[in-house]
This record gives structure tokens, sequence and C-alpha cells, in this order.
């Protein structure tokens, strides 16, 4: 009877150890996810949120003489 609890002490035992990687790849392809979703969002949003900011520039450009700097 010790000898079938040891075997079944080792089977979970390695259980718990082969799976322990597959949690890594887990979270590895959730954050490759995420960085995907936020690249893609960039490429996306980036020219009309760039334009927002140089009409905005634009526009306190032309409406404020007292101001040296230039918007880039």
């Amino acid at each position: 009877m010790l000898e079938f609890l040891v075997i079944q002490l080792n089977m979970l035992n390695a259980r718990r150890q082969s799976e322990r990687g597959a949690s890594a790849v887990e979270y590895g392809l959730l954050v490759a996810g995420i960085a995907a979703l936020i690249v893609a969002v960039v490429f996306l949003f980036g020219g009309f949120v760039k334009g927002i900011f140089s009409s905005t520039c634009t526009s306190i450009d032309t409406q404020s003489t007292a101001i040296t700097g230039t918007c880039s």
C-alpha cells in the first residue's frame, strides 16, 4: 500500500513539473497578443492623432504671436 502511494505521489509531482513550461508559454502568447494589439492600434490611429496635434499646434500658432517656439 505504501508503495502505491509513493508511485502516485511521484506521478503527481511529474505532472506538476511538466505543466510549468506550459504556463510560461501561455503567458508568453498572452504578452505577444497584447503587444500585437498595441502595435495595431498605434498604426491605425497614429495618423489621426498626429492630425489632431498638428491642427491644434497650427491653431495656437496663428492665434498667438508671443510664442517663439515652433511645432514639430
